[in-house]
């Protein structure tokens, strides 16, 4: 079996990368924040749509549950305090990474697999509860919020400074939420 990416899937991804290379390299990136998408502007209300999930629960039309989505976002952030558990080569985070940072973070809004896990975590449980993954997300965003320590470098992007890994998280969980729709009553 050829495990090998379709290239055809990925030259978007290339031609979005070298975009941002050339951008990044004149200078236009630096210091751009596009907007973030309408109820993930702030960790507050992220947190209050992830409390919902509680009383207006959702489907998922990844391959993942919404109990196991959870999970994989409180994975990145507790990565981000702890350190990933493979990152990508310095030369990567140095170059690729922080230009797809800058670029996303220009746009407000990140893209990526979705049904990608983190490099090197653990396996998302299919038994995990909605009640678990939402605890586990909130517990997750609390730590985020208290610490006071130095970061881990992103697996992708690098280095990031406090206000840019939460702005980082903001723009992740929006990514995966999109793909969140009503459960069928």
């Amino acid at each position: 079996m050829d495990t090998r990416p379709d290239p055809q899937a990925t030259e978007p991804s290339r031609r979005l990368l070298l975009s941002a290379a050339l951008l990044s390299s004149t200078g236009l990136l630096s210091a751009c924040e596009g907007r973030l998408p309408e109820g993930f502007q702030a960790w507050a209300e992220v947190q209050k749509a992830v409390l919902e999930l509680r009383f207006h629960p959702m489907r998922h039309d990844g391959a993942w549950t919404v109990p196991q989505l959870l999970v994989h976002l409180a994975q990145s952030i507790e990565y981000s305090m702890s350190g990933y558990p493979q990152p990508k080569p310095a030369w990567f985070q140095a170059s690729l990474g922080k230009t797809a940072f800058a670029l996303f973070d220009a746009r407000g809004k990140m893209s990526h697999d979705r049904d990608e896990p983190i490099p090197g975590a653990p396996a998302l449980d299919a038994e995990a509860t909605l009640k678990q993954g939402v605890q586990r997300l909130l517990d997750a965003m609390d730590a985020f919020a208290a610490w006071t320590g130095p970061l881990k470098p992103h697996f992708a992007y690098g280095a990031l400074s406090k206000p840019e890994y939460q702005r980082a998280h903001l723009m992740h969980i929006a990514h995966h939420w999109e793909r969140l729709r009503p459960a069928a009553a």
